[in-house]
């Protein structure tokens, strides 16, 4: 009789975790799909944003019309590297270290801190039963070993590059040997779209879309474009007659204001320069070649917008859109990211959803540190103790705490910005500040720090800036910047020798 009991028991066990197993699966499978596109270096020239020069770009316009739009979206740092860190990690460069460029696998070492024991974005959906998929350029280079289960990586560099190129070879406080230099040329190549790598990657993207899985799964996809060189085929090229091309705002004594650091920080000598574009007339030449490389864009996002409407994931799939920084296009005499001015730190972001509302512009100040926490509560998962952004989707949902929203861009060790709706307050290493009012001055021209009239104002924005700010992660890097170079050799002590040139790539 006992034998028969425990034989009954056995058995009903054994069909009890089965049912529980199929109770989980399902409950799994109610998740959302994550479908996670990171641009690089797009600013918001885009159509349904500030749509410059007439950008034609109507698959942003399509996501936009699908879900919730940023227009005021900005970065924790004006660099793909510590930008890209930040938001995979959830914490800001300041509590990191990681100001520079840095190798994917050193992000997560014994070594930091703050960094040794972090959960990636992705390893936290796959720790909570996502299947986990990415291609292309997300973190800095691709992704750290092991965080997705399936990787398609990514192709270095930025080709295809054509036998003969124009590569800007700048000037400034550049020492060759010391500081390296950049991709920055501009054409139409290569003949066909399918030789680009973001278009491979997007096939890749497309064919995961057609396959059902056992799992709710986030598949990440970085396009490299456009990201210098500035190569994308002559078609679209052709969407920009050059007689049309308009430049973007370009004060010559713009600079003459600027702290010390500030100047500093925005010697450039990878890049071309302002009065160099206008002496040789290549500014409508470097606006039109990003312009179509941002169309090349748009019309691979088309793609996967159509691969996911024709798939079976498209009512359970939760879309995010974001950029990892802005891009000046001559504005503050340059062509490059690397600054704490608005042109630098802003950069598209979007979400969509079903339960999100349809063609909804948030246009108060917001962070891209605030991706992970949103994804996480967008998909019903437990928050993430270490984040630290702020989950967007009461805002989207409902505007709660517009009037309290605001932004922090942090470029080197002690350099912040701080933007909140209407203003922008600097405050560099050494305590020199700028200050702008965009109201009056939405290009950033005047510098207003000693204007008495902006005294509260300021003071109210000093307190947001961060409270912790880490040494230099021993790890990270930025030799294509002399300032860069010089402060993380002061603030660590190491000699320039024994500092790695770490692709700016």
């Amino acid at each position: 009789m006992k034998a028969r009991y425990f034989i009954l028991l056995g058995i009903s066990i054994v069909i009890f975790s089965c049912n529980a197993k199929k109770k989980v699966d399902k409950e799994e499978l109610a998740k959302p799909n994550i479908l996670f596109i990171s641009v690089d270096d797009l600013n918001n020239w885009v159509s349904n944003i500030e749509g410059f020069s007439n950008a034609k770009t109507p698959n942003f316009d399509r996501l936009a019309a699908m879900g919730v739009t940023f227009t005021n979206a900005h970065v924790q740092a004006p660099l793909c590297g510590p930008s890209r860190a930040s938001v995979m990690t959830g914490l800001r460069p300041s509590t990191t270290g990681i100001y520079g460029m840095i190798p994917d696998n050193k992000i997560r070492r014994e070594e930091n801190l703050a960094t040794k024991d972090i959960v990636f974005l992705p390893e936290y959906f796959k720790d909570n039963g996502y299947h986990t998929m990415g291609i292309g350029k997300l973190f800095h280079h691709h992704a750290p070993d092991s965080v997705f289960d399936e990787s398609g990586g990514r192709r270095k560099g930025f080709g295809p590059y054509p036998d003969k190129r124009f590569v800007w070879d700048g000037f400034g406080k550049g020492v060759k040997g010391i500081h390296g230099r950049t991709n920055t040329d501009w054409g139409a190549f290569p003949e066909q779209d399918s030789l680009m790598p973001d278009h491979q990657s997007v096939n890749w993207v497309i064919e995961r879309l057609t396959k059902n899985y056992q799992q709710p799964f986030f598949l990440a996809l970085g396009f490299q474009r456009p990201h210098v060189p500035l190569y994308v085929p002559q078609k679209w090229f052709d969407l920009y007659p050059i007689e049309s091309i308009q430049t973007p705002p370009y004060y010559a004594d713009d600079l003459e204001d600027i702290p010390p650091v500030g100047l500093k920080i925005n010697d450039l000598p990878m890049m071309p320069s302002t009065e160099w574009a206008i002496k040789t007339g290549e500014w409508k030449n470097i606006v039109q070649a990003y312009l179509a490389c941002i169309s090349f864009v748009d019309y691979q996002l088309g793609r996967v917008l159509d691969a996911l409407e024709n798939s079976k994931h498209s009512e359970n799939t939760i879309i995010v859109l974001w950029s990892d920084h802005g891009y000046r296009l001559g504005e503050k005499g340059t062509f490059a990211k690397h600054a704490l001015w608005e042109t630098a730190t802003k950069a598209p972001l979007m979400f969509a959803g079903s339960n999100l509302p349809k063609g909804k512009k948030i246009d108060v100040p917001v962070e891209m540190l605030s991706i992970y926490p949103t994804l996480l509560e967008l998909s019903g998962l437990p928050e993430y103790s270490k984040n630290e952004g702020k989950s967007l989707v009461k805002l989207m949902l409902n505007n709660q705490g517009l009037k309290e929203s605001y932004a922090i861009t942090t470029y080197g060790m002690n350099n912040h910005a701080v933007k909140v709706d209407g203003y922008r307050y600097i405050q560099y290493e050494d305590g020199t500040e700028e200050f702008y009012d965009h109201e009056s001055d939405p290009n950033e021209w005047y510098n207003e720090a000693d204007n008495p009239i902006y005294k509260e104002k300021k003071k109210r924005l000093k307190k947001l800036l961060p409270k912790v700010n880490s040494e230099w992660d021993l790890e990270t890097n930025y030799t294509f910047q002399p300032y860069f170079v010089e402060q993380k050799v002061r603030v660590n002590g190491k000699s320039v020798k024994d500092l790695e040139v770490i692709d700016s790539e």
